[in-house]
């Protein structure tokens, strides 16, 4: 299993990390900072730096087949022959595409709070971020985009913690997904907290307020079935490059 550090401190950029693992699906290593695509949230880019002082490209990070296991994908054009089993590598993401990342998914968790009504969909990246709400009623673009400019404003403190699967089956109100469950089985479930404002089980990575996140809006509303309606956001600033 690789020791998960993004999913105690969003805010770590590098770590020092062994290789565990070379093959057709990716690198893997005994601890690292890059999250593996889930839960709607893309996987991290970035870059393993050799002791030797080559860089080796990262272009995304997945979930192996078996628990516990995260795959860091290389360049397709990468040379993976001098890796070695047991070797140090500095592991580094891409910080700019995983801030927007977590600017992102906490705009997503001041919208379920403005929207009470299920997610059936979810997907967050660099350049935009969308969530499907099981609902029939109609939503207004300028209205939720007010809505988010307050709560951003208001500057809530975002925290994280862990709650066992009992507490949760006890409050089943709590998950907001239909789309992806907490996962079960390790006997907790951490969830994310905006002071005031939300609370729900969430494995992504998030700022630590919500001023971070900055001015966010409302691009799109989109009724994609009878009973769903597609929320799109963006930053009001350029996408990342």
């Amino acid at each position: 299993m690789t020791e998960e550090l993004f999913r105690d401190d969003a805010s770590l950029r590098e770590c020092q990390a062994r290789i565990t693992v070379v093959d057709a699906g990716g690198i893997q290593l005994d601890r690292t900072v890059f999250y593996p695509q889930g839960g709607g949230q893309a996987g991290d880019a970035g870059v393993l730096r050799l002791s030797d002082a080559r860089q080796l490209r990262i272009v995304d990070t997945r979930k192996g087949a078996l628990a516990g296991e995260i795959l860091h994908v290389p360049a397709p054009d990468a040379d993976l022959s001098a890796l070695q089993i047991g070797a140090m590598v500095t592991a580094h993401i891409d910080w700019r595409r995983r801030h927007r990342h977590m600017r992102f998914h906490t705009a997503t968790h001041l919208l379920c709070a403005l929207v009470p009504h299920p997610v059936d969909g979810c997907s967050i990246t660099a350049d935009y971020a969308r969530l499907d709400f099981h609902m029939v009623e109609p939503l207004d673009k300028e209205a939720l985009t007010q809505g988010l400019a307050r709560l951003v404003a208001e500057a809530h403190a975002v925290s994280q913690r862990w709650i066992s699967e009992a507490e949760l089956d006890a409050n089943p109100g709590l998950v907001r997904s239909m789309s992806v469950q907490p996962p079960r089985g390790q006997g907790r479930v951490r969830v994310m907290q905006i002071e005031g404002v939300d609370l729900q089980p969430c494995g992504g990575t998030h700022v630590a307020n919500t001023a971070e996140i900055g001015p966010v809006v409302v691009t799109k509303i989109e009724k994609k079935s009878a009973k769903t309606r597609r929320v799109v956001l963006a930053f009001a600033e350029p996408a990342a490059g």
